[in-house]
């Protein structure tokens, strides 16, 4: 490991596959959030289901983690780490274009479940190849070279949301779920013919550690702790478009710069929060994330107007600031046998959450209404501040 002082921008840089991972997020991430907050108008406008039916679609996101592990699995097992990340891209343009041809209600839930679930894994497969990447050639600023690969997929996060309710306002929906299914296959197009080859421990007998299930606890006790912290994030992306639409009668590019505040504050907290967590621990920067997301979840629930909202996304950018920059290196770290297992583990946390997110959403919505269903979610981030910092103190023993 070098001693000196290094520029996690330059690694990336002077790095093809880096710069290479660092588009094909930009592109992924476009086309993604560009149809997200997008879903729930397209169940109801266009396939003509419930409201809270529609906020039950999350609930396929369940798939995701089964998915993610055996994504995971198979990668740990492949010489090439890019070969299940382009299978997955494949299985997930399929997907999104099955979608836009739907024409019964049960047919998205399906979809989902089938083919998204496995799309996801694509990101988490190319995080796993940088993890090889950096185990190869050491570097001191390693949670910053992961910050600055992630702001990519940030990026997309911030353009993507504008896009798709320009896109969807102009062309329709089903067009926009097309235009989804070209990005989600073009994030192969960066990379070309790249090979990562998988990274194996010389000192590390990863044949008997993969088959230790208890090996894989700490690491399951944080997706799961990160869940609870993740859980508003579908709601928002829900039920807040149709919140500013229908009560607060905003137009289509101030519902779409709501929802893209977020992302954009999170590019900008990304490097600060991957400087913090160099010099006081990852798993304390994520402590004090789940703090903003808390504060974020209550804003929501007390906002009678946009300007309460841009707040709230305000606040929730730092949580998932700590969740981009922070997240997959902290799982890697707690399961360092197997790291496209990590990977895949946590980052379906994310739709796992979506599917928490989406059942509380369909129920709460009915029950409390909006926006007071944000209470709900804000209860379950307090559980998961209090857990982080139970984790926090035993990871610092612990080194």
């Amino acid at each position: 490991m070098h001693d000196r002082p290094e520029s996690a921008l330059g690694i990336v840089l002077r790095s093809r596959f880096y710069r290479s991972a660092f588009l094909s997020l930009l592109v992924a991430g476009i086309g993604v959030s560009a149809a997200t907050p997008q879903l729930t108008l397209f169940l109801v406008r266009e396939l003509h289901t419930p409201l809270p039916v529609a906020g039950l679609y999350y609930v396929t996101n369940l798939a995701a983690p089964r998915a993610g592990f055996l994504v995971g699995r198979w990668s740990d097992r492949s010489h090439d780490r890019l070969l299940w990340f382009r299978v997955c891209a494949v299985i997930g343009a399929a997907g999104w274009l099955a979608m836009a041809a739907s024409t019964k209600v049960w047919m998205p839930f399906v979809i989902s479940a089938l083919a998204l679930s496995v799309a996801g894994g694509s990101m988490a497969q190319l995080f796993a190849a940088c993890r090889d990447e950096l185990s190869r050639h050491p570097t001191r600023t390693e949670n910053r070279v992961i910050a600055t690969i992630r702001m990519a997929f940030t990026t997309g996060w911030i353009l993507g949301p504008v896009f798709g309710s320009w896109f969807g306002g102009v062309f329709g929906l089903r067009p926009l779920l097309v235009a989804t299914a070209v990005c989600v296959f073009a994030q192969v197009l960066p990379l070309g013919r790249q090979r990562v080859e998988r990274y194996d421990d010389p000192h590390r007998d990863t044949s008997t550690e993969r088959r230790r299930i208890d090996h894989m606890l700490p690491l399951l006790v944080f997706t799961a702790v990160c869940v609870l912290a993740m859980t508003g994030d579908t709601i928002k992306f829900g039920y807040l478009p149709i919140y500013m639409a229908d009560q607060l009668h905003v137009s289509d590019a101030v519902r779409g710069a709501v929802i893209g505040i977020q992302p954009l504050l999170e590019l900008l907290l990304l490097p600060v929060v991957a400087r913090l967590a160099d010099r006081y621990g990852a798993m304390r920067a994520m402590t004090a994330g789940a703090v903003l997301g808390l504060a974020g979840n209550i804003t929501y629930a007390l906002s009678t107007s946009v300007a309460g909202l841009f707040l709230g996304q305000a606040l929730t950018a730092g949580l998932w600031a700590c969740v981009g920059a922070l997240g997959v290196t902290i799982a890697q770290r707690l399961y360092p046998e197997g790291v496209g297992t990590a990977s895949g583990i946590f980052l379906s946390a994310i739709p796992l959450g979506s599917a928490i997110g989406g059942t509380i959403g369909g129920i709460g919505v009915a029950a409390i209404g909006l926006p007071h269903v944000f209470f709900v979610p804000a209860c379950l981030t307090a559980v998961s501040i209090v857990a982080f910092a139970v984790l926090s103190t035993r990871t610092a023993h612990s080194s």
